[in-house]
């Protein structure tokens, strides 16, 4: 039986992306060696699944779309750059949530309880923070050239999309990064709370 790298996610919209991508030429100016992620490529994660057999990829779908009619649509900004494991010393460069925070923390929560369920998913240590990657770091050296930059864009607006679903990827590994296909989508369809 196949297994299929396996993530929950949202995409981002045309605009985001495109501000992101400026912003990704900025950093670049730096002269730091970063793997920046593709246009194509951006999304915010809301639950990794790592390896998940290709029968179970069916229950995760429809656990997915159980999850997203009882959510209701609702607005993403992307705002304010920081860095993982922290901004002095970068290895992943990201975008920060600020709209959306909330109702993606509910979404990760319910989403962690599906999986757990089915098996699919292996609760992490460390809480979710919701964020738009935009590039990993090569080296201690690239890290020190970001670093000076980043204090310099916690005011970065990267604009602002309306959620209307949550999807299922699967993500293969290429030489030149991940490639991601879209496995199955689910309209947030839940009535918002007064």
């Amino acid at each position: 039986m196949a297994r299929i790298r396996t993530f929950i996610g949202v995409d981002i919209g045309p605009e985001i992306r495109k501000r992101a991508v400026a912003l990704q030429v900025l950093l670049a100016k730096t002269g730091a060696e970063v793997k920046w992620a593709t246009p194509e490529s951006m999304h915010v994660t809301i639950l990794f699944l790592g390896e998940v057999d290709e029968r179970d990829i069916l229950p995760v779908c429809r656990a997915v779309e159980r999850v997203a009619q009882r959510e209701p649509p609702f607005a993403l900004r992307v705002s304010g750059v920081g860095a993982f494991p922290t901004p002095r010393r970068p290895k992943v460069v990201w975008g920060g949530i600020t709209d959306g925070a909330e109702p993606l923390r509910r979404l990760y929560t319910l989403l962690e309880k599906e999986m757990l369920d089915l098996g699919c998913y292996r609760r992490e240590e460390r809480g979710y923070t919701a964020h738009l990657t935009l590039g990993r770091v090569k080296g201690e050296e690239d890290g020190l050239a970001l670093a000076a930059e980043l204090p310099k864009l916690l005011a970065w607006d990267g604009g602002r999309t309306m959620l209307n679903e949550v999807a299922v990827y699967s993500s293969e590994l290429r030489r030149d990064g991940p490639d991601y296909a879209v496995l199955g989508r689910a309209e947030l369809s839940g009535v918002p709370s007064e």
